[in-house]
């Protein structure tokens, strides 16, 4: 008996020493680390005065890393030589900022780090850090306050750069296409408010830019833009105002390109800005039977022009003419081949109540014989329909009556369709069907407070129209044959009465047309009819 009970407290303490042993390595948990990193010193201190050097080092309590440095990080005034910055990729107790230009003397310079101070391993960030010191004998303390909102689309873009140029002398309005801003600030990725600190008293004009290439300056082609029309003075009683700036993407300036032959007969004529005015005029000597056609490409900012008969000559010259502006073009001719005809139909699969079937190609089409086409459907009942012609997007509508839950079969006999080359189609069958009307949601939409006329619209998430109307007087709105999804609903004050938006131009001092959305986006649902107060807001 006495054996056995050695034997089991033998065990027993054994079992319990490997027990130990296994637990001493298990890591015990605990609360996810959420403190963000602390600064323990700065060298030299952080607003200090009659600063000299050429290097700032900052220390925290643990290991810190940058994270979207490039977005984040805002010099203000900004220098023409970037600052170094470091450690990146890497993880530090410390920052350091190497300064590789001439500073300006009386000068307060800031560096807003935004959010991208954040320890190494949760990455929580040191929120809106910011390292000011100043050349002088003090710092500015002054401050500009304010909103920035997108004119047209319903969200404003993060990191718009807010800037102040000095009213002086050496300003005008195209400045800001040349030279970088005396300060500067941005709205973050979680705010379109701003704010500009450590100004010095004076007059200044603000401005609002959607950078793309972040070097503090203007380029039409692809930035955003917004002003606030008169000079602002900044003084210490001027804490308490704010400005509201509207961003806008400008119309791009009108420019024709160099038009080139890209098959037998076809020239392309590329142009950037609007096209509605462009016209192409042949000038060089052709002969009496020659013709030509144009149209805008589906996709690309071209003409697509077509000419007949094939000319025997090394080039062409054209005059491309587009409201005030003239230019002329030698295209050189070769003996390439044309394209074969290609026609597309759309839509494709499903089609709406009251949607018309289109037939597109990609060369113009001159003539459709409608006794080879013919539309069945699932009865093999033949359905009647009428065509017209687009000729701007070069394509052909079918309307017909459909009807719920039904079928169509649409056919194109050989030489339904010429083309301007006379080229003939093929046998051409399509397929499309019809869903119910609770498939989907219609919405009526009522105005208030509306300044007529006015373009009414519902987009989707993109921001790409899906219905649109034009009032000229207060009546109800009723979209139809909505498919179930979010969407927005915009109305646009059409001053100038011209049926379309007009953005603004910073230039001219002109801002854009007035856009008022709806508080809340509408949420079309299978089947529902719903009826929608619009209270326009500016």
């Amino acid at each position: 008996m006495k054996n056995r009970f050695l034997n089991f407290l033998f065990i027993a303490i054994i079992a319990l020493a490997l027990a130990n042993c296994a637990n001493r390595g298990t890591p015990s948990g605990g609360d996810k680390d959420i403190t963000p990193p602390k600064i323990t010193k700065s060298i030299p201190e952080n607003y200090s005065t009659n600063f000299s050097g050429n290097e700032i080092v900052i220390h925290f309590d643990e290991y810190v890393k940058l994270k979207d440095l490039s977005k984040q990080l805002i010099v203000s005034p900004p220098m023409s030589t970037a600052p170094e910055i470091t450690p990146l990729g890497s993880a530090n107790k410390y920052i350091k900022i190497k300064i590789h230009d001439t500073l300006r003397p009386n000068t307060t310079y800031a560096f807003n780090f935004g959010n991208s101070i954040v320890d190494n391993n949760e990455e929580n960030p040191f929120k809106y850090y910011r390292y000011v010191f100043s050349t002088g004998d003090f710092i500015d303390s002054l401050t500009v306050k304010g909103s920035v909102k997108d004119a047209f689309d319903f969200k404003t873009d993060d990191f718009v750069s807010v800037v102040l140029y000095e009213a002086d002398s050496t300003y005008n309005d195209s400045i800001i296409y040349k030279k970088t801003p005396k300060y500067i600030t941005n709205t973050l990725d979680s705010t379109t408010n701003f704010t500009i600190e450590n100004i010095k008293a004076g007059k200044y004009f603000l401005r609002a830019l959607k950078d793309a290439n972040g070097d503090n300056k203007f380029q039409q082609r692809s930035d955003k833009i917004g002003f606030y029309e008169k000079a602002i003075e900044v003084k210490n009683d001027s804490t308490n105002t704010t400005y509201d700036i509207k961003l806008f993407k400008e119309a791009i300036d009108y420019k024709a390109s160099k038009p080139q032959l890209v098959s037998g007969e076809k020239i392309v004529f590329g142009y950037q800005g609007d096209h509605k005015s462009m016209e192409i005029e042949v000038v060089s000597n052709v002969p009496n039977n020659y013709k030509s056609r144009y149209f805008k490409d589906e996709k690309a900012d071209t003409l697509n022009y077509f000419y007949a008969p094939k000319l025997d000559v090394d080039s062409l010259l054209f005059k491309v003419t587009n409201k005030t502006a003239i230019d002329t073009f030698k295209v050189r001719i070769k003996d390439n081949l044309r394209d074969s005809l290609i026609v597309k139909p759309h839509p494709k699969g499903g089609i709406k109540l009251n949607e018309a079937f289109s037939i597109s190609a990609n060369i113009p089409l001159e003539k459709i014989d409608e006794s080879k086409i013919t539309i069945m459907d699932k009865d093999s009942l033949s359905i009647p329909y009428a065509t017209t012609y687009d000729s701007i997007n070069n394509k052909y509508d079918l309307n017909f009556e459909k009807t719920e839950n039904n079928s169509y079969k649409i056919q194109l006999l050989p030489e339904a369709l010429t083309d301007f080359f006379e080229n003939k189609n093929d046998t051409l069958n399509y397929n499309v069907r019809t869903q119910s009307k609770n498939s989907f949601g219609n919405a009526r939409i009522i105005l208030k407070n509306a300044v007529y006329p006015v373009i009414v619209q519902l987009t989707d998430d993109k921001g790409d129209v899906k219905f649109e109307d034009y009032l000229t007087e207060l009546r109800p709105i009723d979209f139809q044959f909505i498919d179930p999804g979010r969407y927005y609903i915009r109305a646009i004050y059409d001053t100038n009465k011209n049926g379309v938006y007009d953005s603004g131009n910073y230039l001219k001092g002109i801002q854009p047309e007035r856009v008022s959305y709806a508080s809340e986006p509408y949420e079309s649902k299978s089947g529902f009819d719903e009826i929608i107060p619009f209270t326009l807001l500016d």
